[in-house]
């Protein structure tokens, strides 16, 4: 038997923010992040909509990209204080997937942080308050999917936490709040739905309800990350469902080790922090050339190429495509094609190869390592990993 869970309602297209206002409750409060929500008067917007719910609003500011453990901790004290029915998350990734974290604490105090990053852990929620996810970029999907990422800085790593009971009660999906981002944060974003889709496609767990939602998702992210980095709204507006979809279908199939060489690169070194959809964007290629050596994967990236209309005769020139394909998008989109170019080069080589062996581990171990079609072992992680830094086509 297997599981499909979406949240209970989605609403979609431009002006759907104003459902807001049909909520039912007595108290929201309000997750936001750094400030554009309010700097472009989304925010207000949905205060206004929510006093005319008849709700009582607080607001919980200022979640930082890549949120730590003490945000959440800070978050779920200012819940437990005001005491809410509805927790309302806006804006990109982070204020939503800090917001799921600041829920589980809220209604589970005596809960420990080490509880949560074991998947499908989470006790059962919505004992107190209900879940809103409004997302004002395209990629994360954290609106639909059963997933938030938290990063405890002190160890430096990045823990996804995975449950179906953190899966939003409502999504608000409106291109509006998409306007908004800077090219390159639409490129990242993008290329993080487009990690998404492929990683839940050929996923040991994926499915007839997640193999049409993977499909339509790569082809529209194909078809719509150029324009939408280039500023055109409908194609921004097209993403902004691109990623939706993508999330459906990865909140459901799960995804693979792309994602799990992400969460544990991405605050590992010194010299910066690897963004997310960047990471995912460079190191894909790479994933798709290792996973290819198992004949199933290989069948499916095929069927991927095959669906997009990249031409090759045989399994092996369809992936060959799809690889040149996904490389040729990143160039498009400026994303450089290796750790080792990465903003400048601002990941030194020497601490990179010193932690080699550890961040390798922590990879193999990382939740969404177990639904990767091949899984690496520890010398085959830390070759895929120096393929990523200095750019290497892998061949092992």
């Amino acid at each position: 038997m297997s599981r499909f869970t979406l949240p209970r309602d989605l609403y979609h297209g431009k002006g759907s923010l104003a459902e807001l206002k049909n909520l039912q409750g007595k108290k929201a409060i309000l997750v936001v992040g750094g400030g554009s929500m309010k700097r472009f008067g989304f925010l207000d917007k949905a205060i206004a909509y929510l006093k005319e719910a008849g709700m009582e609003i607080e607001i919980f500011e200022n979640v930082e990209p890549d949120p730590s453990v003490e945000t959440v901790m800070k978050g779920a004290e200012a819940m437990k204080k005001f005491e809410p029915d509805w927790i309302i998350a806006m804006g990109g990734g982070s204020p939503i997937d800090a917001a799921k974290a600041m829920w589980a604490f809220y209604e589970y105090p005596e809960t420990t942080f080490n509880q949560l990053i074991i998947p499908f852990n989470f006790p059962a929620l919505r004992t107190k308050a209900r879940f809103c996810a409004i997302p004002s970029t395209s990629g994360t999907a954290t609106e639909v999917t059963a997933f938030s990422v938290i990063t405890d800085y002190a160890k430096g790593i990045k823990y996804p936490l995975a449950d179906f009971n953190i899966t939003p009660d409502v999504a608000i999906v409106d291109p509006e709040l998409a306007e908004t981002m800077p090219p390159k944060l639409a490129a990242h974003t993008g290329m993080d739905a487009m990690t998404h889709a492929i990683e839940a496609y050929v996923s040991t767990l994926h499915c007839d309800y997640t193999d049409p939602l993977a499909l339509h998702a790569i082809k529209m992210v194909r078809e719509f990350l150029k324009k939408s980095f280039a500023g055109d709204t409908e194609a921004r507006a097209r993403m902004h469902n691109a990623q939706c979809l993508a999330g459906m279908a990865f909140s459901n199939a799960l995804l693979g080790i792309v994602h799990s060489m992400a969460h544990k690169t991405g605050a590992a070194y010194s010299g910066g922090h690897i963004v997310h959809g960047c990471a995912n964007a460079m190191y894909l290629p790479r994933v798709i050339q290792f996973n290819a050596k198992n004949e199933e994967a290989a069948k499916r990236y095929a069927e991927i190429a095959t669906f997009v209309g990249l031409e090759g005769s045989t399994d092996a020139e369809l992936v060959d495509a799809l690889v040149a394909d996904i490389k040729a998008l990143n160039v498009s989109v400026e994303i450089p094609s290796c750790i080792k170019e990465y903003e400048g080069g601002i990941i030194d080589e020497a601490e990179f190869l010193e932690k080699l062996p550890a961040i390798a581990e922590l990879a193999i171990g990382d939740a969404c390592t177990g639904s990767n079609p091949r899984i690496p072992v520890q010398e085959e992680m830390e070759k895929l990993l120096k393929a990523c830094y200095y750019g290497e086509d892998v061949n092992f």
